[in-house]
């Protein structure tokens, strides 16, 4: 396309306000806009659909199915004459002519928001980024549920053991909630299912789920008591858990430790960190930790004008959060709504309201009946049955769509009597 083609979208008399992604923090403010018609809104997204990423790790534990944790934006929108919807990728910005550049063409903004999220951090390490499975999209947890069901079927023509082993071990890197809920899951696997599914295998003898954790403790941020928790049911549950631990080199075939222990296996989840995706064109000065944009309390991009930026690529100061917020889901919503009512505000003449994020808590769950609730105020933590259900609740209750809210409800139900889906399929795109 030519990068003088300019995008089909038409001109209007109200300012146009561009949202460059459609997770959280994004979607939240393109509903809230959406129902401005002063406004003329532009929601860029390279996906035509809403991914839920907290349930991530179900589809790649084959305990949901893909369809079931997104949400098409068109149908959102529908109805909404004020909303337009492109479906691509911002290669560029350019804000001194209010532009921005896709494949499909440029676009001009009146006020541009930046919610293109976070990425998989890899710390630098090319070894790592080339051979490790990371999982921050829809289609990387597809990938990484093929990869584990691929190699179970390659160990059962495997009659030697050290290559078996490289197939069947499981090595997951970070201990967050994303590292906790998958090795939960894969312990569940390996109790529940694989001894099913591959009764030629020594499961139990050979099958080995390693989470690494370079820090002391599990789920930093969460207190002391459920990190513990977290740390007793992993361990109960036959996890090995390495605290204290870094993981400095991967081959392919083999872990390398900081400590010089090496751990044979073919696969390794990166859970272990994040960075920002800040647009290609914004000033090198907005770009601060971890890859963010520095943004101040109404949500404006250090060094630019009309240029905001909400969820995980923003990064804010405010007197409770001196280091930034959490890179977050709740963060995300509610910058986006702050966000949104500070546009409404402008409507109106009134001043904007500086943000302020309000800690609802946190949550992790480990496996069946195993879940961690920390609650800030009043201050309160609490394991096992009672918070697991919580857990179940906030996030089916997140959820998009009311045919996703359902067909998920069923599947966990299933999952809690006999833990025996049938999602376990391996599905390959055609190559030509």
């Amino acid at each position: 396309m030519d990068p003088t083609t300019k995008i089909n979208i038409p001109e209007s008399d109200r300012e146009r306000i561009v949202i460059v992604g459609g997770g959280f923090g994004g979607l939240q403010l393109a509903r809230k806009l959406s129902r401005k018609d002063k406004y003329q809104v532009v929601l860029i997204d390279k996906n035509n659909y809403h991914q839920f990423q907290p349930l991530f790790y179900q589809v790649a534990m084959a305990g949901l199915e893909p369809s079931s944790i997104v949400f098409p934006f068109r149908k959102l929108f529908q109805g909404k004459k004020n909303m337009y919807i492109r479906v691509t990728e911002v290669t560029s910005v350019d804000p001194q002519s209010k532009t921005l550049q896709t494949p499909l063409g440029f676009c001009n903004y009146d006020h541009l928001i930046v919610a293109t999220g976070a990425d998989t951090n890899f710390f630098g390490n090319e070894n790592i980024a080339r051979n490790a499975l990371p999982m921050k999209s829809v289609s990387e947890a597809l990938y990484l549920r093929n990869n584990i069901l691929d190699d179970y079927e390659d160990a059962l023509t495997t009659p030697d053991y050290d290559p078996r082993q490289e197939l069947v071990d499981i090595v997951i890197v970070g201990g967050g909630p994303t590292g906790v809920e998958l090795a939960g899951s894969l312990a569940e696997m390996k109790k529940h299912v694989l001894p099913k599914d591959y009764p030629e295998l020594n499961i139990e003898e050979e099958v080995d789920i390693y989470l690494i954790q370079s820090g002391g403790e599990l789920l930093k941020g969460f207190s002391a008591d459920s990190s513990a928790k977290a740390l007793k049911y992993l361990t109960n549950m036959g996890v090995k858990v390495l605290l204290n631990s870094r993981v400095t080199d991967f081959d392919g075939n083999t872990v390398s430790l900081k400590d010089g222990r090496q751990i044979p296996s073919q696969k390794v989840i990166w859970a272990a960190g994040i960075q920002g995706m800040p647009l290609a064109g914004l000033p090198a000065s907005a770009t601060t930790y971890g890859n963010r944009l520095a943004v101040d309390r109404f949500h404006r991009v250090k060094d630019t004008e009309d240029i905001y930026a909400v969820g995980d690529v923003a990064y804010m100061e405010e007197p409770a959060w001196e280091k930034g917020h959490p890179q977050v889901a709740q963060v995300a919503i509610q910058m986006g709504e702050n966000l949104a009512r500070n546009f409404a505000y402008r409507l109106d003449k009134k001043e904007p309201v500086p943000f302020t994020y309000h800690d609802k808590g946190s949550m992790a769950t480990v496996g069946r009946a195993r879940a961690v609730v920390d609650i800030p105020k009043p201050e309160f933590n609490f394991g096992g049955f009672f918070a697991w259900l919580l857990w179940l609740f906030v996030h089916l209750f997140a959820i998009l769509g009311t045919r996703n809210k359902l067909i998920v409800f069923i599947n966990w139900v299933i999952n809690y009597i006999n833990y025996n889906q049938s999602l376990r399929l391996i599905i390959k795109p055609k190559v030509k």
